[in-house]
Order: C-alpha cells, then structure tokens, then sequence
C-alpha cells in the first residue's frame, strides 16, 4: 500500500494549530470583562431612574425605577446642562478635528519627509510629554487672563489644538502605513506635498486617524481641572464643570449626579458607535495574522 506523505511544512502545520478557535474559557473570560465594563454605566443608569433615598437602602435597587423624567428636570433646573452639553460638543469637536488634521500634517513631515533638524525637533516634542501637564497651568492661565480669554471657550480649545502624543501617534502611524517609495512615485508625478498628503497619506492612515481621533474627544470631553480653572461655572461651564455644580453643596444628591453623568456619556458612546468600524480596524492592524486574513477573504 502507498503511503502518502505530507508536503506541508513543519513551522506552516504548527501556525495551522496554533491558530485554533478559542475555547470556552476564553469566551468566559471575555463576557465577565464586558459585564464588569458595562455595569458602573448601567449603575449609573439606574441610580439616574430612581430617587435620592434609593441609594442609601440596605439593599440597593439593580433594576431602573420611574424618577427618569423628575431627574432630568431637576438636572436642567439647577444647571444650564444645554449650554454645557453644547460647550463641550464645541470644545471636543473643535480639539479632536484640529488633533487629527495637524497631528497627521505634522507625523507626515516627521516619518517621509527630509529636512535639516528633523530628529532633534522630534526629539524636542517627545520631550515635552515628559512635563506633567499640572506644571503648566499657571503659565497658562497668565495667557489666557492676558488675551482676555478668560471665561470663553477658546481658552480650553487653543492650548489642546495638537499634542506631543497626537505627533507620536501619527509619526508612527505614517510609518507603517505609507511607504516611502509611494510617496516619492507622487512626486514624480508632480503631486506637491499637501496634494500627496490628502490623496496618499490620509487614505492609508484612516483607521489610526479614526483612534487618535476618538481618544482627543475622550481626553477633552473628560477634562475638568483647566476648564474650571478658566470658565464661568454659570455663564460658559462644561459637562465636567456641570457636574462638579451639581456634586457640590451641603448634601450631594447621587441620583441628580449620577442622572447628569449618564447624560454627559451618552455623546462620548454615539462617536464610539460612529466610528467603531473605524476604530476596530485601526486597532486590529498590525495584529499578525489579520491583515492578511482580510487581504485572502477580499481576493
């Protein structure tokens, strides 16, 4: 009898097994992080439906109550929360457009481009995440205070416009994600710099623009200390400062606090879900085995 041998390789047979569907475990271990993830927001939710005393019971409610609307008018009698809600769409939107736009210009220059100083200036930006952020609120708060900006809303969208770590992020992203000799075939074909920018690099760094873009709006979106440093808790607040009104006083009201919270997360979770595709492949890339996996279900 014939034996047949196999011609597969040794290292090709062991990636084969090594890429075996996960087990039951696994899936367990996922669906205890997810349910430990979601439950403080679902939490909130409920302590948001119920009334102030609901809290303080021996054993605290799991299930939502009927206090939603009696809450919510209360949260938008005691704060302006439209106006806030709208400072901190304004804030974030105008922090995570500027990231992505001039991290990305800035990332291009750094990862393809050639020109005197290149390195020590890269250098000099990476050093600045070095310096803790709380060193420079006062320096800041002199400027804003001598451009009278005090109170507005350009005092917390000029000083966050580009981060050393949205430079980081993009140089990196552009280069593995655009190569070189790409970029030199759109010089030849006379493309200047900014036309090879919109038409080459910003294609190829779309997911990783998508994630950076995500993390900018989550970092303003949450930020407290500077905004309350530098507006109008009554005439200019934000979601953060908001809520800080309504935790603040003799006698904190969780249901009031926690009711504004649920309402100042749900912006943050519609961008998440608008650009999850986005964000799930710029997480993904880079994972071994993905990128092909989808380049052979393409073909």
């Amino acid at each position: 009898m014939a034996v047949i041998e196999s011609t597969e390789s040794p290292r090709r047979a062991g990636a084969r097994r090594g890429r075996r569907r996960p087990g039951f475990v696994v899936y367990l271990a996922l669906l205890a992080v997810a349910v430990t993830s979601v439950f403080p927001l679902y939490w909130s939710f409920v302590v948001a439906t119920s009334d102030g005393s609901a809290i303080a019971e021996r054993t605290p409610p799991l299930t939502p109550g009927g206090h939603l609307f009696e809450n919510l008018r209360s949260v938008f009698d005691k704060v302006d929360f439209w106006l806030a809600l709208e400072n901190s769409a304004i804030v974030s939107g105008t922090v995570m457009v500027s990231n992505v736009l001039l991290a990305s210009l800035a990332g291009f220059a750094f990862a393809r481009l050639r020109f005197p100083g290149r390195n020590t200036l890269f250098l000099f930006v990476i050093g600045t995440v070095m310096v803790p952020s709380q060193l420079g609120i006062i320096p800041m708060y002199i400027v804003v205070s001598d451009l009278g900006w005090y109170g507005r809303l350009p005092a917390v969208i000029v000083p966050g416009l580009v981060s050393a770590f949205s430079v980081f992020w993009m140089r990196q992203t552009c280069e593995e994600a655009v190569s070189r000799d790409l970029v030199d075939a759109a010089a030849m074909d006379g493309c200047s710099i900014l036309k090879t920018y919109w038409h080459v690099v910003l294609p190829a760094i779309r997911p990783q623009a998508a994630v950076l873009g995500m993390l900018t709006f989550m970092a303003a979106w949450n930020d407290f200390f500077f905004p309350l440093a530098v507006l109008d808790p009554n005439e200019s607040p934000t979601v953060q400062v908001a809520l800080s009104t309504l935790a603040s006083g003799y006698y904190t009201d969780y249901a009031l606090m926690l009711t504004g919270t649920t309402l100042g997360v749900l912006p943050v979770i519609v961008l998440f879900v608008l650009l999850s595709r986005h964000i799930v492949s710029g997480t993904l890339r880079g994972v071994p085995g993905v990128e092909s996996k989808r380049g052979k279900e393409k073909r």
